[in-house]
This record gives C-alpha cells, sequence and structure tokens, in this order.
C-alpha cells in the first residue's frame, strides 16, 4: 500500500521507509516461553511498560544465558499504533547478542537513528517520538528483573527531554557556557525540545516536572545574581589601591562588562584593557579601543571620560584611563 494512500501526504511523508516496514512486516513480533528457555537452560525475562500520554504499551521477552548474561533471544508484542511496533521491533533487535549491561545501555536515541534511511533526516515526525521512549523504557525494566535492581537505578540523573536524553544538569551547563538566552538557542546546543516538544513549556502531550522555558528563566536569574555579585565585589575595593596588578585586571574587566562594554558593543565597538601602571599620584589603565571605537572622535573625549568616572566611581579615585 502506498503511503499516500493511508495518511494522506505530507504526515505520512515524515516515516522512513524502515519505519513503514517494520509497521507491517515486524521481524521479531511474538512470545518466548518458559518452557523454550529452560529447555536451553536460559532465564526469562517479560517486562511491561505502558506509556499513559498516548496508551501505547510494550511487552518484552528475553531469553538470556545466565552463564554470561547474553542476551541469545528476544521477541516483543506492542499494543498501540504503527510506530510503536516499528520502533519495539528496532529494540529487539538492537538487544539481540548484547549482554544485558549492554543492552541497558541503548537509548531511545539509538533506536530512532537505526530506523532512520539517511541519518540526517528523523524517522519520525517530532510528536512520534515517544514511541522510541518507551523502547527505552521497557529495556530498562526487563534489566532490572533480571539484575535484580531498581530500574531508575540505571539513570543517575534527571532527564528533561526524554526524547534527546538531555539531563537537568547538562541543560543548567550548557545555558550558563555559552550564555543561551532562546529556547531555540537550547534546542540548537543540545536538541532538547527538538521532538515531541512536551519539555518546552506545559501544555504538550505528555506533563513534565521540569521544562526548558523554566529552566532557562531559573539560569538566566542565578547568571544575572552572580554578575550582579561580581560587580558588587568589584564595586567595593576599598582595598583595589593594594591588589595584585591581575586582582586589579579582573575588577576592572568586572566593572566593564556590567556597565560599560554593552554600551560600547551597542555602538559597534569594544575595549580591552591593555596595561596597569602605579604611580603615587594615579593608578594608570592603558586601553585599546575595538572595532567602531577604534578611531572614533568620542573614544578621546566623552567615551573616555565615561569609562574613566565610571571606574572612579567603582573602584577608585586614582584611575587614570589613557587609550593607546
Amino acid at each position: 500500500m502506498a503511503k499516500n494512500d493511508l495518511l494522506g501526504g505530507s504526515l505520512w511523508d515524515q516515516y522512513s521507509n524502515k519505519v513503514t516496514t517494520l509497521m507491517n512486516n515486524p521481524q521479531h513480533q511474538g512470545e518466548i516461553t518458559e518452557e523454550e528457555a529452560s529447555a536451553a537452560g536460559h532465564k526469562l525475562i517479560v517486562a511491561d511498560f505502558g506509556a499513559e500520554s498516548c496508551g501505547d504499551a510494550v511487552r518484552l521477552y528475553w531469553e538470556v544465558d545466565p552463564a554470561n548474561d547474553t542476551i541469545v533471544n528476544s521477541k516483543f508484542k506492542s499494543f498501540g499504533c504503527g510506530t510503536a511496533i516499528a520502533s519495539s521491533d528496532m529494540m529487539t533487535e538492537l538487544c539481540l547478542g548484547k549482554t544485558v549491561q549492554e543492552a541497558v545501555k541503548i537509548t531511545n536515541i539509538d533506536v530512532e537513528m537505526a530506523l532512520r534511511d539517511s541519518p540526517d533526516v528523523p524517522a519520525v515526525p517530532p510528536q512520534k517520538m515517544h514511541c522510541s521512549v518507551m523502547a527505552y523504557d521497557v529495556i530498562k525494566k526487563a534489566a532490572g528483573l533480571y539484575l535484580g535492581v531498581d530500574e531508575n537505578s540505571f539513570e543517575d540523573e534527571i532527564i528533561v527531554c526524554e526524547c534527546a536524553r538531555v539531563s537537568l544538569g547538562t541543560l543548567r551547563e550548557v545555558i550558563k557556557l555559552n550564555d543561551l538566552k532562546t529556547v531555540e538557542q537550547i534546542t540548537d546546543y543540545t536538541k532538547a525540545g527538538g521532538f515531541c516538544k512536551s519539555c518546552i513549556k506545559p501544555g504538550g502531550h505528555e506533563a513534565r516536572e521540569y521544562y526548558l522555558v523554566d529552566i532557562l528563566a531559573d539560569v538566566r536569574a542565578e547568571m544575572d545574581q552572580e554578575k550582579m555579585r561580581a560587580a558588587a565585589d568589584a564595586g567595593s575595593h576599598g582595598d583595589f589601591e593594594a591588589m595584585t596588578l591581575v586582582q586589579k585586571i579582573k575588577a576592572i574587566d568586572g566593572i566593564v562588562d556590567e556597565s560599560i562594554r554593552q554600551f560600547l558593543i551597542m555602538d559597534g565597538g569594544n575595549m580591552e584593557v591593555i596595561d596597569i601602571k602605579d604611580s603615587p599620584d594615579y593608578i594608570d589603565v592603558y586601553i585599546r579601543y575595538l572595532g567602531a571605537c577604534n578611531g572614533c572622535a568620542s573614544s578621546s573625549t566623552g567615551t573616555l571620560y565615561a569609562i574613566e568616572a565610571t571606574l572612579k566611581e567603582k573602584l577608585s579615585q586614582k584611575i587614570r584611563v589613557l587609550p593607546i
């Protein structure tokens, strides 16, 4: 049956050929009985997992050789949509021949990538990414049953985006390190929010404990507070004149970042501190203008005065700013 006969064009075209093939002709659908496993001296594991968001469910059968923990046979039953069947079939395929300890490292991204026709083209539409997440979750359930541990013990971080397996810690670190300001930037850097989009903000197909909009707001607020504290520390330098050269440069850079640099950048310019020299009467701060500020007429008049006045107010009245 042609794709267009089923879903009418564009939506159906978002499914890879591998997905549509396995929807109709899964290779590992079925079950393994206790008798079959016992006859071979193997252990049978049967794990069930259901996705509350869509009502799909999957049952995974593992036949495990206890001598080496290897999964020698695997089958599944899926109760749900065609994408769930295809994802479950590929998940089962990826488990075969692996040890239980290796299989638990298979992620939903591995399943989705294996279903792609091309490495750069997603196998399913974003709203169907949760089907591969379900496959990942049932693997954890089966491994937990075999090893006699809580399935949650395999997850050592809080996962915010289930589709891309991006943790809260990773998101916070990436936002800070790259000074990200929008959810779109977060998605570009981490892929979080790029699939089913439920983790972006409340109202998606599945409720989440953490949302990207809130994480971004919280981290940005923390970053602003850190900048304010740094500026306050830099501005409370009753001891500025007694600092080492490195400390003085850091203090000046803090004030420049907080109170000066953004105005220079708005006009297409910037500045950098080149050197600091002390004398009995002055602390001479040598700066170099960058971009549009270099050669600008006001760089030796109004702009220079504003920079010097700010540094005097916040650090020391002995400061004298000299452009080079």
